[in-house]
């Protein structure tokens, strides 16, 4: 899939919205500058979050719960993580039950973390536009593609 600019990336970020369930995992890989926050800032409007959401690259964890969005979501930037088991300490696996996660960087850590989760990744092409590779899990049939 081709994502032409900004609008086209907040544009899918608010149709996975439209689809995402307690749960979910939505795992987003790319080079820095790819658009990966650009693509869960979308989401998290299109769930009713006013005002701009903030990288988590620092906080490694930034928390969303209703009434701010309509359905809890964690938004997670392992850009910093060293150690896998620094996951356990950010309770992930907790979260799930009552959201959805959103995990940039995934590939930091063992595949086994996000096993079922719906895996995009960005590529930056020559004139600045998006590339999307979509990996679906069975979690996910029905749901994906977008319409």
């Amino acid at each position: 899939m081709r994502l032409a600019d900004e609008g086209a990336m907040m544009a899918l970020g608010a149709k996975l919205a439209g689809v995402l369930r307690a749960g979910d995992v939505v795992t987003l890989s790319g080079p820095l500058g790819a658009g990966k926050t650009t693509l869960a800032r979308g989401l998290l409007a299109a769930l009713g979050l006013e005002g701009e959401a903030p990288s988590p690259s620092y906080a490694i964890v930034q928390s969303y719960a209703p009434p701010e969005v309509r359905l809890p979501v964690l938004h997670v930037d392992l850009y910093r993580i060293e150690d896998e088991a620094e996951l356990y300490e950010l309770g992930l696996d907790d979260a799930r039950h009552d959201g959805a996660l959103l995990v940039e960087w995934p590939e930091r850590v063992g595949e086994y973390w996000f096993r079922d989760a719906l895996r995009l990744t960005l590529s930056v092409g020559q004139d600045g536009a998006r590339g999307l590779t979509v990996e679906v899990p069975a979690a996910w049939e029905g749901r994906w593609p977008l319409t």
